[in-house]
């Protein structure tokens, strides 16, 4: 099991607004944008930005990071033999499936295997 990228998450009210800065800062257009349940996302450099009301984005705010692995059900493995506990269970989303899980320390991180499309695009290599 191997990470592939890892995202820190940034909260915003509004995506559009928030992606000329962070476009400017990075270099970079937004590699992944869509639509998830009440949020819109956009994936920029090594950001994840989650838009949309206060109390929808709160729904997410419990995790510190979002991590792209090539595995998630060894992953999984991983995470249950260090102790972790799984908060949200492996669930399909429109990125591939994902999970996420709070450590024995208490921090609590979003997992996401993403289609094999989705590596080939944004994975170099």
């Amino acid at each position: 099991m191997a990470f592939l990228k890892t995202y820190a998450r940034l909260w915003t009210d509004d995506l559009d607004q928030a992606l000329p800065l962070l476009e400017e800062l990075t270099g970079e257009q937004p590699h992944l944008r869509l639509a998830f349940e009440q949020v819109a996302l956009a994936a920029i450099g090594n950001f994840l930005v989650i838009a949309g009301p206060a109390e929808e984005r709160a729904r997410y705010s419990h995790a510190s990071a979002t991590v792209v692995v090539d595995d998630l059900d060894a992953l999984l493995a991983t995470l249950t033999s260090a102790g972790a506990t799984v908060t949200t269970p492996t669930t399909g989303g429109p990125t591939g499936r994902f999970l996420y899980a709070r450590h024995a320390d208490g921090a609590e991180i979003e997992y996401v295997e993403w289609t094999p499309e989705l590596v080939r695009r944004i994975i170099p290599g």
